[in-house]
């Protein structure tokens, strides 16, 4: 596979960046080569217990922390520990980097208005619909609706149909706390098995619909209630990828405090953490009902960007550029209804 640039917007200053993806050969190699070559061996290195011991040897190795050293990474990724709850204090292993909890009251603001939609991560994301209408048709290229919900059969995927979306990717040095995007009741939460794809940018574009293919925790909320977005019913997928050992539900209504398991029936508040990726990196998806959100226009405007290059642009044959937000930041409202 031909080695091809990843850039994306900086949203804060609309700057081009290329983006350092880390393990970027190997890979590349793995979803060319042994792929292709050697299927057996591919369907391993995919598998759960090759990435917990991935994630193992990478992130918990007190041996290798010494060899690499966590405090070299974060000086390379240009990770901020001044944002950070307890600073460096606790930092002795990758794990504790990935693992982070940083004062995001303080660093990370929220629009007070309660019809907005926000960043579920310190991501860099995309937007699309299965709508055949819209501008920003972007139907079964990342993942396809019935399997990312659960097949065919399941209840939820007629809701969505015709629906938008958007894709937040977490790289490495991210911030791996889950915020809400949106607040409402919880009317499902269930966990579907299965592979570890990583999140690199090759993926999508060498295996289809790689993110209906990971395991992942799916959380549907109802935000047309008391208190709520009034967005809908919104679908919160978290997807594992290559060394991402599990996603841990921790919602705390204060900062982090008495974090608690998610149920059903439950209230969720916009902003507050959800839950924690351990460790690497990983991939958010919202799903909204047809009609019920409005993206915010930058976003959509840099996805076509004439001066960045994709490697989703490349291969997919449409301009293809992510922007970098901040979780918590803007990303979109509840549609105001048109009146009659």
């Amino acid at each position: 596979m031909e080695t091809l640039p990843h850039q994306y917007i900086e949203r804060e200053t609309s700057r081009v960046c290329t983006e350092y993806l880390y393990g970027d050969k190997i890979i590349n190699f793995v979803y060319s080569a042994v792929r292709e070559h050697a299927p057996s061996l591919f369907n391993a290195l995919i598998s759960n217990r090759m990435s917990s011991l991935l994630g193992y040897v990478n992130y918990d190795s007190h041996v290798l922390t010494a060899l690499t050293g966590a405090k070299r990474f974060i000086r390379e990724a240009g990770i901020n520990l001044s944002e950070c709850v307890d600073g460096n204090t606790s930092m002795k292993t990758l794990r504790d980097v990935f693992e982070r909890k940083i004062a995001y009251w303080k660093y990370r603001p929220m629009p007070s208005e309660i019809c907005s939609v926000v960043s579920p991560a310190d991501s860099r994301m995309i937007v699309g619909s299965f709508s055949e209408s819209s501008d920003i048709l972007l139907k079964g290229k990342f993942f396809d609706l019935n399997e990312i919900l659960g097949g065919p059969a399941f209840q939820w995927a007629d809701t969505f149909r015709d629906g938008d979306f958007a894709i937040f990717r977490l790289t490495p040095e991210k911030y791996h706390y889950n915020h809400l995007p949106v607040s409402g009741l919880v009317r499902d939460i269930y966990e579907i098995e299965g592979n570890y794809h990583p999140c690199n940018p090759c993926v999508p574009i060498t295996v289809a619909t790689p993110y209906s293919k990971n395991k992942r925790v799916v959380t549907i909320i109802d935000t047309d209630v008391a208190e709520g977005t009034g967005v809908g019913l919104v679908a919160m997928v978290e997807v594992v990828a290559l060394m991402i050992g599990e996603i841990v539900q921790c919602y705390s209504n204060s900062l982090y405090e008495n974090p608690c398991d998610i149920y059903p029936g439950m209230f969720l508040v916009r902003g507050r953490p959800k839950s924690l990726y351990r460790p690497g990196s990983s991939t958010d998806v919202l799903i909204f009902e047809k009609g019920r959100v409005d993206f915010s226009p930058d976003i959509v405007r840099n996805m076509s960007h004439p001066d960045a290059q994709s490697r989703y642009s490349l291969k997919l044959g449409r301009s293809l550029i992510e922007t970098e937000v901040r979780v918590r930041e803007k990303i979109g409202r509840a549609r105001v209804k048109a009146t009659a």
